[in-house]
Parts: structure tokens; C-alpha cells; sequence
């Protein structure tokens, strides 16, 4: 069974306490057993994290950041390894998790900028022999909750925390907490002192319990929209900041212009990467009338091209989804559709692997379909992706702006026009021009709108920094100041 660490300790979680399997996606085999932590296990990280945000937080900021540069090193080092452990706890490619982890280490090089990012100000004679300064302060202990489905990149948002010289709590996802476990030891081996980094393993009673605990000053989420609504007005409801951010149903435009031998691979790859399971994937396709054939076909053929498969064979292209739940989940809307007289124009429903019979297959599916149907509107996290066709780009900002989602939204078209047109008309966190995902890299900030984030400073770069300080202005003035031995008032002296 897996370990909770704590306090620098990798600690067994109490006996009785439950468990459930983390299971390989590609063949169903049980990979280890996931203790459901409780709120008493919970209670001993946070107080393992407020002991050592007393020492931590007073570690010289070039020190913190010598840290985060040994880590990178580690985890540059361990690439090859920790991309076997994506790919046998999540099933996407091999190539995929090294890609994840591109990005994830890009988090830590950012946040050993941290001397640079957490400068403050200064102003002299606000009033006569009077100085201000503003410093930023860590605040305590934080809780990071991870999704499955990047089981590096998102727990690595600690890496701005304890750079501030705040300490941690995560919690990784039930379905993929492997990959968190090994970045935790490669932490320790970066030489991160016991109880700034802990890690409880369980379900939503550790996610309720880190909410509402006393010492957890803040929280960073990531999750469906539903939860992450939930969790930010439990956290912001105990008086802690919180970011939220939650699920995504993204529009790709295509105009009269567009390139489609340039761009038709990246639309592909932007709706079935990664099985689908990522919050910028392309969700709906909008293809103005005029190519609207013409893109279907190619898209067609594009989703029909991948190899399902285990995600260390190289000729895989495209690995299971995370659950036979979800399986069944994306099968069913698939179903209803269909019913609702929506037409599959490519069929992923019952797919199989040979020698693989047991995982959790679910082949490219692309449905047409358009707003005001379920499958059009509503998140469904896998590679069941939908075509409609439009009449022009009034309509199809209509169509992203009507949506509860405001993650991104991309066009691809030859016309700055149309690109710009979209930039400030689209109500999305992201918008991609010709480019169908468009993930900031780790110095800007990610979040969307409406259901798709909750709160306001975002996830990443010089917003974490803000979110995971605080500031604090000290007025300064001394006695021995030669204005104030000529009876000069330093304070109100040419005031209002």
C-alpha cells in the first residue's frame, strides 16, 4: 500500500484505513493500493508543514532557489523514469509524458527565479524623512489537490509555494498519485527540509479536510468544473485564497482562409493528443460553410490515422483513457447523440487492443453536432470530439462566448483581421491563432473564465508569486534624523 509523507517521512496510513487500486489504463492491472486517507492524517501534514514554515520561511531566498536548481538537475536526470511512471499510471505515450515533463520542469526553472520575482518596492521621503517599502511574505501552510491527468505539471505548482518560502500539502489524484510520490523523494534528494513538502494520499474527505483546516492559509486547485465551483466557496468561505480551475468545452475556428495542409495536423492533434484528456484540448470544430467538406473529410481521415495502443509501444499514437468509467461515460453521450439524431461520422465505441483486452479503450470519435445538444455543450474529458458547421465569425463567437466554459479558443485563419477580431472579442482566458492549444509556457499564467476558473490571480508565473504571497508596507522614520533635531514633524509635515 502506498505512504503518506510527512514531516520528511514516508508514514503508513492507519489500519482500517480503506484503499483502492490505481490501475495501468492500458491492460487493467492493479500498479499499487491508494489509501483513503482521513482528516486525522490530514491534521499531522499540516502540522508537520506550520512547524516547518517557521524555519523554512526565514532560509535565505538565494538558498530556497539553490534548492529549486538542484531539483531541476534531478528531475532532468530522472526524465526517462518518471515518463515510464506517467505513462503506466495515465496511458498517454511515452512521448507524451516526456512532453508533460518539459513543461513541468520549465515550472521549477521559473520558480528559482524566485530572487528576482519576489522583489518588492521602495519609495523614499513619502514625507519629510519618511520611507515606505512593500516586501512580499509567505503566509504558511498550502494545499496543492492535482488531477489525473497531468500527474507532473500540475502537482509541480508547489514549486512557486515553497520558493516563497511557504510550505505544502499535496494531494494527488486517487487515479495517477505515483508520479507525485517520485517527485516528492527526488525533492527530498534536492535537499528540501522535512515538512515543507507533504504529500496525504485520498479522496474527497482530504480535499474537505484541507479546506476547512485552520492552518491551511490557501489552496490550489485543479478539477471539473463542478468541484472546483464547490471547493472555491469552501475555501474562500473559511477566509483562504483560492484558485480554482476547472473543466473546459474549447472551440476551434476555421476560416475561408485557412491553410489546411499547414494547419490540418494541428487540429488533429489539438482534439485527440493525449487521448483528449487535457483542458486545452480542441473540443468543437467550427468550420465556415465553404470548407466545411473539404475539413471534415481531412479530419476524418486525421482521427481514423491513430494506432490505439499501450503507451511504451512507439507505434502507439494514441493510449487509453483513465477509466472504464470514463470509457463508459464517453460511450454513453456517444449513444444519446446518436438517438438525438446527431450523426457519427467516426466510431471510437467498443474499440480493443489486441493483448490488451482488459484496458480501457475509447477510439477517436468525431460526431456531428451542433449548439444546444449535450454532446456539443457539455465537458466530456476524452476523444469524443464534435464538427458544425458556420456561416461566419459573428456566429462563431456567438458560439464561444454562449458556452459556461471559457477556457480558450483558437481560429485558424491568413487574416489578421480575423485573428484580431477574436482576440478581443472571445471571452476566454487563451486564444490560440493557428494553434489549437494554446498552453501558456511556465512565465505566463493559465486560467480561464466563467465555470472554467474560479477565483483571480492565476495558476503559474508572476500570479503564483502574488497568490502564494502576501504584501505587507513598512513606513519607516529614526529619531536621529537631522530634520526632525530642527523640530521638523517627519510625518505630517506638508501632508493634507
Amino acid at each position: 500500500m502506498l505512504q503518506n509523507f510527512i514531516g520528511g517521512t514516508w508514514t503508513s496510513a492507519p489500519a482500517g484505513t480503506p484503499t483502492v487500486p490505481v490501475l495501468n489504463p492500458a491492460d487493467g492491472s492493479t500498479l499499487a493500493l491508494h489509501p483513503q486517507s482521513g482528516a486525522d492524517v490530514v491534521d499531522e501534514a499540516v502540522s508537520a508543514g506550520q512547524e516547518a514554515f517557521a524555519s523554512w520561511r526565514r532560509v535565505p531566498v538565494p538558498t530556497r532557489a539553490a534548492a529549486l536548481f538542484r531539483y531541476r538537475s534531478i528531475l532532468t536526470n530522472a526524465v526517462d523514469e518518471l515518463a515510464e511512471i506517467i505513462t503506466s499510471e495515465n496511458g498517454k505515450t511515452i512521448e507524451e509524458s516526456k512532453g508533460e515533463l518539459l513543461r513541468a520542469i520549465q515550472y521549477v526553472e521559473h520558480a528559482a527565479a524566485v530572487p528576482e520575482l519576489m522583489k518588492g518596492a521602495t519609495s523614499e521621503n513619502i514625507g519629510t524623512s519618511v520611507d515606505i517599502a512593500m516586501i512580499r511574505e509567505p503566509l504558511g501552510v498550502f494545499a496543492v489537490v492535482a488531477p489525473f491527468n497531468f500527474p507532473a505539471m500540475i502537482p509541480l505548482y508547489f514549486s512557486w509555494a515553497v520558493a516563497t518560502g511557504n510550505t505544502v500539502v499535496v494531494k494527488p489524484s486517487e487515479l495517477c498519485p505515483l508520479t507525485t510520490i517520485r517527485l516528492v523523494e527526488l525533492a527530498s534528494e534536492a535537499g528540501f527540509p522535512p515538512g515543507v513538502i507533504n504529500v496525504v494520499l485520498g479522496g474527497p474527505e482530504v480535499v474537505n479536510s484541507l479546506a476547512i483546516h485552520p492552518q491551511i492559509v490557501g489552496m490550489s486547485f485543479v478539477g471539473s468544473s463542478a468541484v472546483a465551483e464547490i471547493v472555491y466557496k469552501k475555501v474562500t468561505g473559511e477566509g483562504k485564497r483560492c484558485q480554482a480551475q476547472g473543466g473546459a468545452k474549447n472551440h476551434l475556428i476555421v476560416s475561408d482562409t485557412a491553410v489546411l495542409k499547414s494547419c490540418g495536423p494541428n487540429i488533429t492533434s489539438s482534439m485527440f493528443g493525449n487521448a483528449s484528456q487535457r483542458c486545452f484540448a480542441g473540443s468543437n470544430l467550427l468550420v465556415m460553410r465553404s470548407r466545411y467538406n473539404e475539413v471534415r473529410d481531412y479530419l476524418i481521415a486525421g482521427a481514423q490515422s491513430y494506432r490505439l495502443g499501450n503507451g511504451r509501444d512507439p507505434e502507439t499514437t494514441l493510449g487509453p483513457v483513465i477509466s472504464a468509467a470514463a470509457r463508459d461515460t464517453f460511450t454513453a453521450a456517444v449513444d444519446q447523440a446518436e438517438a438525438e439524431g446527431a450523426k457519427v461520422l467516426v466510431d471510437g465505441r467498443g474499440a480493443s487492443v489486441e493483448g490488451h483486452a482488459e484496458g480501457f479503450w475509447m477510439g477517436p470519435t468525431l460526431v456531428e453536432a451542433g449548439p444546444g445538444t449535450n454532446i456539443f455543450t457539455n465537458e466530456l474529458f476524452g476523444p469524443v470530439r464534435c464538427i458544425h458547421a458556420i456561416d461566419d465569425l459573428d456566429e462563431a463567437i456567438d458560439i464561444v462566448n454562449s458556452s459556461p466554459f471559457g477556457h480558450t479558443a483558437a481560429i485558424y485563419t491568413e487574416l489578421g483581421g480575423e485573428a484580431r477580431e477574436l482576440r478581443v472579442r472571445a471571452d476566454v482566458g487563451q486564444v490560440g491563432i493557428n494553434i489549437g492549444t494554446p498552453a501558456p509556457i511556465a512565465f505566463y499564467p493559465v486560467g480561464g473564465r466563467r465555470s472554467s476558473f474560479y477565483g483571480d490571480l492565476r495558476g503559474r508565473a508572476n500570479d503564483a508569486i502574488e497568490f502564494y504571497t502576501d504584501s505587507k508596507v513598512v513606513v519607516t522614520t529614526w529619531h536621529a534624523d537631522s530634520t526632525q533635531a530642527a523640530g521638523i514633524d517627519p510625518v505630517f509635515e506638508g501632508e493634507l
